[in-house]
């Protein structure tokens, strides 16, 4: 792996100083996009029907639990954090 990567950056190498001394020269013309034309076509014609939907309230007698929550106070060991600015 090590010698492939090795010949692969000498030929870079090789070809930088190829083309920085002048052995290898470039050269080409600029060349342009092609003209395209669209024309006609036509949207695709789509017809939906749908329902209606109602929404509203109406009263319902619903089972409901008596929920009592007691707290009491406990000492716990919670994280702190402290920023301290460089010297």
């Amino acid at each position: 792996m090590r010698a492939i990567v090795t010949l692969l950056v000498i030929v870079v190498i090789v070809g930088i100083i190829g083309v920085a001394t002048g052995f290898f020269k470039f050269s080409g013309t600029s060349g342009e996009l092609p003209k395209v034309a669209v024309s006609g076509g036509a949207l695709p014609s789509v017809n939906a029907d749908s329902g209606s939907l109602a929404v509203g309230t109406k009263k319902e007698a619903v089972s409901v639990p008596d929920v009592k929550v007691e707290t009491k106070k406990t000492t716990v060991d919670v994280p702190t954090v402290a920023v301290r600015k460089p010297d």
